[in-house]
């Protein structure tokens, strides 16, 4: 049997998943994308992995300044997720318009200042798989706030069910 790419996509929707924005910079331009391909490859030493379409301007400044961070979605960011998705249209610089952004401490790349947690990392590997670049990244420093993640899951941005921001806007409403 052939799998389709729509096959392939709307299998994968079914993975629910944490949202995070994978950024960089160079030279005060900036780039990121909205990714769900993101995950802990070892605690020591601490390193992590992020998927990015090759395509994007994002893996090309990565691929050059060989450093980024991963900021890891809290669930009133859902704006920030759907401009870094290109769902608003934006494109490079202007996608920072949405969110907070800060220059990290030790890589300078773009930092959300309100993510759950943003871990800048420098490049170690880079594997390519098909129209994605895995992008293995040294932690160097790590940011944290204590917020409810967003989830995507078929197509769509979720609160987790249990959070405590669910469970305040149930109480509001009932």
């Amino acid at each position: 049997m052939s799998i389709t790419n729509d096959t392939f996509k709307r299998a994968l929707a079914r993975l629910a998943a944490g949202v995070s924005v994978v950024s960089t910079a160079l030279d005060g331009d900036r780039r990121g994308v909205t990714a769900t391909a993101v995950c802990s490859v070892s605690a020591e030493p601490p390193t992590i992995l992020a998927c990015v379409n090759t395509a994007t301007g994002t893996f090309k400044m990565i691929e050059q300044t060989r450093r980024f961070a991963v900021n890891l979605l809290a669930e009133h960011h859902r704006p920030v997720a759907e401009a870094f998705a290109g769902r608003g249209g934006q494109q490079g610089d202007e996608r920072f318009q949405h969110g907070d952004w800060l220059e990290g401490e030790h890589l300078a790349v773009p930092i959300l200042a309100t993510a759950l947690s943003a871990l800048e990392c420098e490049v170690t590997q880079v594997v390519i798989a098909g129209t994605h670049g895995v992008v293995f990244g040294a932690v160097r420093n790590i940011y944290f706030a204590d917020k409810p993640p967003l989830i995507y899951h078929d197509g769509q941005f979720h609160v987790l069910p249990g959070s405590k921001a669910l469970q305040r806007t149930l109480e509001t409403q009932g």
